[in-house]
Formats: structure tokens, C-alpha cells, sequence
């Protein structure tokens, strides 16, 4: 595998760490574990719509999708107010303890870091700025300016146009093997990142690259480790 000229990162639970939002389900009166539920379907939802040539925004999908979800829920509050509450708790979430270290260990190698969300740009730049990353991106890259969502094809093209370079000089790293799948089929080369120690869909390309963390992953790409000693992550 070529060293990769330009790193490309999902941000939803690859970066951000997402758990906290369980908490603003329970503050409203919703079982913990429909956190998931709720974003597995905005992401189903998403999907659908690229795969027939639509693109949707992130916020637009989740806010109705909490409405379908919390539908049944006897809730501590009208359901607009409980659908704001959950939906502010993105803007306040926090990255995970590995990113910090891993993210400036790339940046001092000199790999050039951008990011390429389903998400709005503008949340990844609060989380970046409160975590003190910011300044370590080169470009906070969405699909709000993309043909469709990941992991459709044109999604990563158009991160390849944005950075000047070819799709097989880029490396796209995330913890969803959907992602991970679609960015190899685009000819990206891909670093998926295991924190959960859990197993490799079979029916997905298999990443160049697993590791347990993004430092983990920053030392593997720096020579500080050797990208094989992971495989048994698989």
C-alpha cells in the first residue's frame, strides 16, 4: 500500500464520540438504547436516498427521524421539545480520547488531514475547536456539497476533486465497514478503526489497515508500528 498523500476521515463515532447522546434520550423520558435505534435509521433513510440520486441533509432526516422514533414513547414533554433536546445534545459532543494525540501525530508527519461527513461541516468545526484540532485540517469536507451520501461513489470523487488529487491517493479512515466498503470501491485506500474489538463483515472489501485507534493508526502510517501487528483484529 502507497503511503497515502491525503487522509481522509468520517466524523459520526469515528472521531465524535457519540454515546453521550443515550443521556439526552434519557433526559427526556425515551429508553437509552433507542439512541442507536434512531441513528441506525437516519442512516438507513440517508442510504435510501442516495441510492436514487437524492441528497437530503443530515439534521433534516434526523429531526423527522426522531419524531417516528419517539412516536410511541411516553415522554416527559411535548415531542418538538424533546426532538430539540436531543438534537442539540450533537452540537455539545465531545471526540474520543485517542483522537487528540493521533490527529496532531498525523499533522506533524506532514499527511494532509480533511474530513468527509454525512454530516454539516459546521459541527465538525465546533467539535474540532473545542477538542483543539482545528487548526490541524486542512478542509472540513460534507456531503452537503456532494452528489449523495457516503458510501455512494460520487461522495469520496467529490472529496477527491476538492483536494486535488486522485482517489488512489487518498486514504479514508472510519469505524463503519459500510464506509469503509464504499471508499474501496471508489479506489481510496481505507483504515478502519476497531475500538470495539469487533469482527469484519465478510460480504464488505477488507481495510488495508485495522487498528484499535486512531493513535494507534497515526503510529502505523509514522513507522512507530508495524501496520500488520493488528490483523488478528479481523
Amino acid at each position: 500500500m502507497a503511503t497515502p498523500a491525503v487522509i481522509v476521515f468520517d466524523v459520526n463515532e469515528t472521531l465524535s464520540d457519540m454515546a453521550p447522546l443515550a443521556s439526552r434520550f434519557a433526559d427526556i423520558g425515551a429508553p437509552r438504547h433507542l439512541a442507536r435505534l434512531w441513528f441506525a435509521q437516519l442512516l438507513r433513510d440517508g442510504f435510501a436516498l442516495a441510492a436514487t440520486g437524492e441528497n437530503v441533509g443530515f439534521a433534516d432526516i434526523g429531526t423527522e427521524m426522531l419524531r417516528e422514533v419517539l412516536q410511541d414513547v411516553p415522554l416527559d414533554r411535548g415531542i418538538e421539545d424533546a426532538v430539540s433536546h436531543v438534537m442539540e445534545g450533537i452540537g455539545e459532543l465531545g471526540v474520543h480520547p485517542d483522537v487528540p494525540g493521533g490527529i496532531q501525530t498525523l499533522d506533524s508527519a506532514g499527511f494532509r488531514l480533511v474530513t468527509l461527513s454525512n454530516g454539516a461541516a459546521q459541527v465538525a468545526q465546533t467539535l474540532f475547536a473545542r477538542a483543539g484540532i482545528g487548526e490541524n485540517f486542512e478542509r472540513l469536507l460534507s456531503v452537503e456539497q456532494a452528489p449523495a451520501w457516503k458510501p455512494a461513489r460520487s461522495a469520496y470523487e467529490h472529496a477527491a476533486r476538492q483536494c486535488g488529487v486522485s482517489a488512489e491517493e487518498m486514504m479514508l479512515v472510519a469505524v463503519h465497514p459500510w464506509d469503509i466498503h464504499g471508499a474501496a470501491r471508489a479506489g481510496l485506500s481505507t483504515a478502519w478503526i476497531n475500538r470495539g474489538d469487533g469482527r469484519w463483515p465478510r460480504y464488505f472489501a477488507a481495510p488495508d489497515i485495522t487498528a484499535g485507534s486512531v493513535e494507534e493508526l497515526a503510529n502505523m502510517l509514522t513507522g512507530h508500528q508495524d501496520p500488520g501487528a493488528d490483523e488478528a483484529r479481523r
